[in-house]
């Protein structure tokens, strides 16, 4: 009798399973926990799978990468692939969740939504359901969001969740689902990305001879859309926004080799800053390194700074420091 086709987790397994081990462990690594699960699970009940059958479905593994040639991912290309196989509502709502922001779960999403557009939506929710959403996030996303919400209000969602004791799943579960069914589809569709900020952030990674020529012939061609990415860009000399604690936790993220060839080709206003955001010996000492690497290549110049401004954007988007806009701070007296 013939043996009976493997399903995708079953194909994974036997993959897997043909591997070296550090291989195997190295791709399990890489995987989310419910991947793992599912292809666990696949592999305990596969049972005997003869050699044939693993060569040829390592051969077809093979076959498929390269007929493949060039990939592209895309909304677009993922849409079409998911229509294949699943209804068109539920491609709907994968596509719609992708779209949202960053997080595996609903919950994760929300906590990666401005506060400003959550507090805006949550204003107009029942007090209860506010105290059960800013339990679920970060603590630091919560305060935030509390403070953007009417005095008032914000006081009976405090007394909400003084009083909350275990928050029963069904009622859990109705929060998530009129959340996901009424705010996170339709920030999705409202948070298309701007074309001038990826450009912005694909400028930003460019080395600045590049960076120079390409917006000089953008400007020539349209000088507003030029003036537009170029007040998106986030550049290292745009740091000095930085605070005195955000500046001294990008240096504890920072290699110190990295620091001193990024600082070689920095203004000297930069460079005093960073200094005073340093004690007297380790500013002695990162000054002494700027002046041992004497003469540098532009180009590992700005791959070290670009090195910085990407540590910077790591720690913004944790929470750890916040990138500011050059506006002038309201100050109390």
């Amino acid at each position: 009798m013939a043996a009976r086709p493997l399903t995708g987790p079953e194909k994974a397994a036997t993959v897997i399973l043909a591997l070296p081990e550090d291989l195997a462990s190295s791709l399990f690594s890489r995987m989310h926990e419910d991947e793992i699960r599912d292809i666990s699970a696949a592999m305990s009940k596969l049972g005997t799978v003869d050699a044939p059958a693993v060569e040829a479905l390592c051969r077809e593994f093979a076959e498929q990468l390269g007929h493949a040639g060039n990939l592209v991912g895309s909304y677009e290309s993922t849409e079409r692939l998911l229509l294949k196989t699943l209804p068109r509502e539920r491609v709907a709502q994968i596509m719609e969740e992708i779209r949202g922001p960053a997080g595996r779960t609903m919950w994760d999403k929300l906590g990666n939504v401005n506060e400003a557009v959550l507090a805006n939506y949550l204003k107009n929710e029942y007090p209860q359901t506010v105290a059960v959403v800013l339990t679920k996030i970060r603590p630091e996303h919560a305060a935030r969001v509390l403070a953007m919400l009417p005095e008032s209000f914000s006081m009976e969602v405090v007394m909400r969740m003084l009083r909350m004791e275990t928050i029963q799943k069904e009622a859990l579960d109705g929060v998530e689902r009129t959340l996901k069914a009424e705010f996170m589809s339709n920030l999705a569709r409202s948070q298309r990305r701007d074309a001038h900020e990826l450009m912005a952030e694909i400028f930003n990674n460019l080395d600045r001879q590049a960076e120079q020529r390409i917006l000089a012939a953008l400007e020539e061609r349209n000088r507003d859309a030029a003036e537009r990415i170029r007040s998106l860009m986030f550049t290292f000399e745009d740091l000095n926004r930085l605070n005195g604690a955000g500046i001294q936790a990008l240096l504890r993220a920072v290699e110190k080799d990295k620091l001193a060839l990024a600082l070689k080709g920095a203004s000297e206003g930069m460079r005093e800053m960073v200094f005073r955001n340093m004690t007297e010996r380790a500013a002695r000492l990162l000054k002494d390194d700027i002046q041992g690497l004497g003469a540098v290549r532009l180009r590992d110049v700005d791959e070290a700074q670009a090195v910085v401004v990407a540590a910077a954007k790591d720690l913004a988007a944790q929470g750890s420091i916040e990138l500011g806009d050059g506006k002038e701070e309201e100050m109390v007296a």
